[in-house]
Parts: C-alpha cells; structure tokens; sequence
C-alpha cells in the first residue's frame, strides 16, 4: 500500500502568504523596470566626458537591462532587438539597439558578483556547494541513442545561510573538484563580507573534508561545519584541527549530535539557492562558447543576488 502520509516531520509553514506574494509580485517588476530611461541623457553625457573616438549611444544602465532581459526571458540577441524597437515607440525617450551592439556592451560589462554587505549578520555563517548546469537542452536521448556527450558546468557557490546571498562564485567545467575551489570562494567571501561581518563558520559536505582546507580555517579563525568522514583519525594527520573537530564529533555522540551543534542542516541554503537559480532563469545556458556560457552563468547568478535583494 503506498504511504498517503507526508514521511518525516511535517514542514512548519510560517510565512507570511501576504508578504511573500508582494514579493513575487514585484519581481515582475523588476523585470521590466525602466527607470534608466529618465536618466539616460544624463549618464550618457558622464559616460562620454573626455572619451576618445567614437562616444557611447546607449548608457551602461539600459546595457545591464537587457542583459536582464536576455537572462530572465531566455531571449537571443535578435530578438531583444526586435523586443527593444517595439517598446521603443511606446516610450519616446528609449532608443533601440541593434543586436550587434547589445551583444558587444553585454560581452564587456563587468561580471563581478553584486553584493550588499550592508545586510549581512554580524557573524555570518557559509554554506558551500557546487551544481551541474546543463550545455543543451537536447535531453537525455541525445546522449542514450548517439553517444553524444556535451559534458557539464560547475557552478561553485558560497551563499549566506541568513539573507541567502552567494557571496562567492566560481564556474569551471565538470572535471574540476569542489575542494579545489574552496580557498578561491572563502577569499571572495571575506572580502565581499568585509571586517564589519566576519566569517563566522562554514558548512561543506564531505567533499571538503581535506587537510590543507581545516588548515585554511584554522588559520583565518573560522569555525568548521565541514563533514568528515565516518572513521576519520582523531590524531593529527596533516591537520590538528580536523583531527580536534573528530573528537568534538565524537565526543557529542556522533554525526546527529554534531549536526545539531554546528546547525549543519542549514547547509540546504546553498542548495536552495542553486534550486531558485535553475528554476527561474533556466537549467541549462544558451551560449555555445565556453566564455560565453561562463558569461551568462555570472550573469544568471547576479540576477539572483538582485532577487535576494528585493526581500530584503
């Protein structure tokens, strides 16, 4: 007989359905925000001040805004142009660009991950993870039938167990481990965090548990919510400090204690994360070049950030 029970504990709802509905809403607007538009002479006249040759015709602002687009709506570069020169003559003021030019700018805006540190806890706790993102949308029958195998990309993050922010990021191809990332990420992290919100402890699968990684916690003075594996030497192997979190392990009556202590079941939080990122911008990457499908991954993970930052 199939269970009809919903297994484990029952999940306490306690949101506010009011609030978070307003939320939703509003990243409709979000999408087509057009608030450059009032600004557009204006930064392109400071954009253009002392520029050499040819001067910009499209301020930076309405650049990131179709790159928005691009990412949330999935839609290639043709059809932006197409997009852009229809709202263009319900909106005087906005001119439209042809594709040629978005792809250019798009190509050229810097990446670097948005964050706002300025709603951060006083101690901030990390959950580490990775993911697979998709290279086609061919499916599976592709790759059953013909053999055809197109691989994977990581995207490697580092996220804010209490606002949800990724706070670090990296983006390889399938054949690189999570560990190897790791101290990358934690630089990223601390330095988006600053001394005003210092690292408090990060969480990690055992995917993590290396020596030279404990060390690199140790020394920076950050707490350890990596997992170590079952029968992990309690003895110095490389690593006092792992070798110290073992016994504390044990000490606590094994991995469920130890889980509770250093709340390590908030660790979903990253996969949470990857969970929204696949859901509302897609699992898979319309790009064909490698740098192009890291691009629009840099892209999609910033767009998330600016999610974040509306419930905030």
């Amino acid at each position: 007989m199939p269970k009809t029970e919903r297994w484990g504990r029952p999940y306490p709802d306690t949101r506010d359905w009011g609030i978070y509905n307003e939320l939703l809403t509003k990243r409709g607007e979000f999408y087509l925000s057009l608030d450059f538009v009032d600004q557009w002479d204006a930064q392109l006249a400071q954009m253009n001040a002392g520029k050499r040759g040819q001067p910009f015709q499209y301020p930076a602002s309405f650049i990131e805004w179709m790159a928005r687009i691009h990412v949330f709506l999935r839609m290639p570069y043709r059809q932006m142009e197409g997009f852009v020169r229809k709202l263009a003559t319900f909106i005087p003021s906005l001119r439209a660009a042809d594709y040629t030019t978005l792809f250019r700018r798009i190509k050229n805006l810097d990446l670097s991950l948005e964050v706002l540190p300025e709603i951060l806890a006083e101690d901030v706790i990390i959950a580490a993870d990775s993911t697979g993102i998709k290279v086609t949308n061919r499916g599976e029958w592709m790759r059953e039938k013909w053999g055809a195998r197109r691989g994977w990309i990581k995207v490697h993050l580092m996220i804010d167990v209490e606002t949800n922010q990724a706070l670090g990021l990296e983006i390889t191809d399938e054949s690189v481990q999570d560990d190897q990332l790791f101290i990358p990420l934690l630089d990223q992290t601390q330095q988006h965090c600053g001394e005003e919100h210092p690292v408090y402890r990060v969480l990690a699968d055992g995917a993590y548990d290396r020596n030279e990684l404990f060390n690199a916690l140790e020394h920076r003075g950050i707490a350890s919510g990596v997992k170590t594996r079952t029968d992990a030497a309690t003895h110095s192997t490389g690593s006092p400090y792992r070798a110290e979190c073992v016994r504390n392990r044990n000490r606590w009556g094994g991995y469920l204690r130890w889980a509770l202590v250093v709340t390590y079941g908030m660790r979903w939080k990253a996969e949470g994360a990857f969970s929204t990122i696949k859901r509302i911008l897609g699992e898979g990457v319309q790009a064909t070049s490698r740098e192009g499908m890291f691009r629009e991954l840099r892209m999609k993970v910033n767009c998330y950030n600016r999610l974040i930052a509306l419930a905030a």
